[in-house]
């Protein structure tokens, strides 16, 4: 069963994109996430709802960062 919470490893690896894309598109408040003792961390459901409104906003291939 998957984690409702996840790593930025984890978020990174769920959306197929750099470790270090993941951190830049979270730190600037495009991904949405929360830090616990200074580690970002991610709710699953959260996620997904941000990947369905990047699709319906016709921003599926796009992240918005300078990466």
């Amino acid at each position: 069963m998957p984690t409702d919470i996840l790593t930025m490893r984890e978020v990174a690896e769920f959306l197929k994109i750099n470790e270090k894309t993941a951190y830049k598109l979270a730190a600037a408040g495009k991904l949405p996430g929360f830090k616990v003792g200074g580690s970002w961390r991610f709710k699953r459901t959260d996620v997904e709802n941000w990947i369905d409104t990047k699709v319906r906003e016709g921003h599926g291939g796009s992240t918005d960062c300078d990466d």
